[in-house]
C-alpha cells in the first residue's frame, strides 16, 4: 500500500507542468511557441536563460524529491520505493494527467530521479551529454546519447548487487530516446535546431 501511495503522489507531482507555468506568468502558451514542448529546452529558446534554468531545476525537483522522500519513509524497501517514486514521476512528467497525457520529453526530471537513486551513474549521464553538447551544440542528441550511455554504465555499476535499479534505467533511457523520435528525424535530416553563439551562425 505505502508503494502505491508513494507512486500516486510521485505522479501528480511528476506531472505538475511547471514550463508551461512559468511561459504563461509571462502571457504566453509555451505550446504555442517554438517546439511546442512545455520542457527547459523550449522555454530557454523562447524566453531565455534565466527561465529556461528555472523551469529545469523545478523539473528535476519533480524526480529528486520524491525519490528522496520515498526512500527515507520507506528504508526497509528503499530501492523499491525510490524506483516507484522516480517511475512515477517521470511518467506524470511525460504523460501529465493534467494536460491530457502531452507533456515533456523527461531529460531534467530524469537527471532528477538519478541524482537521487543512482549518483554515479548521473555523473556519467551528465558528462556524456555535457561532451556531445559542447562538440554538436544538439540538447536532443546529447539527451539521446546520455540516456543511452547511463544504462550501459548502471549495469556495470549496480549488476549484479542491484537488479532491479538497471532495469528500470534501461527502461527509462528508452522511454526518453522514444520521445525525441522526431528529434532524431530531424537529426537525419539535417533540419534539427542546434544552440548557436550570438555572433556565430
Amino acid at each position: 500500500m505505502k508503494l502505491i501511495l508513494i507512486g500516486l503522489a510521485s505522479y501528480l507531482l511528476g506531472a505538475i507542468p511547471f514550463g508551461l507555468l512559468i511561459a504563461r506568468s509571462r502571457g504566453i502558451d509555451i505550446r504555442q511557441h517554438g517546439s511546442g514542448n512545455i520542457g527547459a529546452t523550449n522555454v530557454l529558446r523562447v524566453l531565455g536563460k534565466p527561465l529556461g534554468i528555472f523551469t529545469f531545476i523545478l523539473d528535476a525537483l519533480k524526480g529528486f524529491g520524491p525519490v528522496f522522500l520515498a526512500m527515507r519513509l520507506v528504508p526497509g524497501q528503499a530501492e523499491a520505493a525510490g524506483l516507484t517514486a522516480g517511475i512515477a514521476a517521470i511518467l506524470g512528467h511525460s504523460f501529465p494527467i493534467y494536460l491530457g497525457g502531452k507533456g515533456g520529453k523527461g531529460v531534467a526530471t530524469s537527471a532528477g530521479v538519478l541524482i537521487g537513486l543512482a549518483w554515479q551513474a548521473a555523473l556519467i549521464g551528465v558528462a556524456v551529454w555535457g561532451a556531445v553538447f559542447f562538440l554538436s551544440r544538439y540538447v536532443s542528441l546529447a539527451s539521446i546519447l546520455a540516456a543511452a550511455a547511463i544504462p550501459a554504465v548502471s549495469w556495470i555499476l549496480y549488476y549484479p548487487e542491484k537488479l532491479a535499479t538497471p532495469i528500470a534505467l534501461t527502461l527509462l533511457g528508452l522511454l526518453i530516446i522514444l520521445r525525441h523520435r522526431s528529434n532524431l528525424q530531424r537529426l537525419l535530416k539535417g533540419t534539427e535546431n542546434r544552440f548557436v553563439k550570438k555572433g556565430k551562425t
